[in-house]
């Protein structure tokens, strides 16, 4: 007889949405949701600790990063807990839930978008 004990899979929780958000700023006026969704991203990157935690998350082997590994940031936890719904509000982040640690991505897409925002015709 076994002692081996089959645990059930947790469903991932429902991925936010990833939008790339705009044309490079060169191609075209922005339209007024086009503008609001960029300036949330630029807004949640423009905190210091946000923008560290939005580069740890980046940089981390995989792309992906448990809370667990990226919290020491300066801050306390909850405030770091704080700064990564703000990051994932603005599209900026996904995370999803394995057992009791939370991982969080950066979909490439959104790195890009971010890129080609500010890139500019040659």
């Amino acid at each position: 007889m076994s002692n081996v004990k089959v645990l059930p899979l947790l469903e991932p929780e429902a991925p936010e949405a990833v939008v790339p958000c705009c044309p490079p700023l060169t191609e075209r006026p922005f339209t007024a949701e086009e503008a609001e969704r960029t300036a949330r991203m630029f807004k949640a990157l423009g905190d210091p600790v946000r923008l560290r935690l939005f580069s740890l998350v980046a940089s981390h082997e995989g792309g992906e990063a448990c809370v667990c590994d990226i919290s020491d940031v300066g801050v306390s936890q909850p405030t770091v807990s704080h700064h990564l719904k703000k990051l994932r509000e603005a599209g900026l982040l996904t995370s999803q839930r394995r057992g009791t640690w939370v991982y969080y991505k950066v979909e490439p897409s959104v790195v890009a978008a971010l890129g080609g925002i500010l890139g500019s015709k040659g």
